[in-house]
């Protein structure tokens, strides 16, 4: 093989594996996204429940009777780990798609690099909007 085709697979082997990086990622998002929603689903189901002291907690293929109050604390410190992998995830995304178009010779996303406003932007605009 000469020198130019071997300059194109390299290129194309690049792209299939940041491809293959981002596509990763964003099976990772959605799986812990699915294990988000479980967990508030339970902790909703624990609202619901108000007459039991103890609640039956799955632990690997056995259930566990376990009292409510540690059973919340521990689904909301998996809620926090989640949220912390997501948003660390969502943003490490935004590099490998970018790097995945400049790979392609894709211009790069201009609108995905916007942030959400923030509580207290939030507040001045509906403060000024109910003016």
């Amino acid at each position: 093989m000469d020198s130019e085709s071997q300059r194109v697979l390299g290129k194309l082997r690049e792209v299939e594996i940041a491809a293959e990086d981002v596509l990763t990622t964003k099976q990772q998002i959605i799986d812990l996204d699915i294990k988000r929603n479980r967990n508030r689903e339970a902790l909703n189901a624990l609202k619901i429940d108000v007459h039991s002291e103890k609640v039956k907690v799955c632990f690997g293929h056995m259930f566990i009777k376990f009292p409510k109050s540690k059973t919340r604390e521990m689904i909301q410190k998996d809620q926090e780990q989640l949220d912390g992998e997501l948003n660390d995830l969502h943003k490490g995304l935004k590099g490998k798609v970018n790097r995945l178009n400049e790979l392609q010779g894709k211009p790069e996303l201009s609108a995905y690099n916007l942030l959400p406003l923030s509580t207290d932007e939030i507040k001045a605009i509906k403060s000024t909007s109910k003016q």
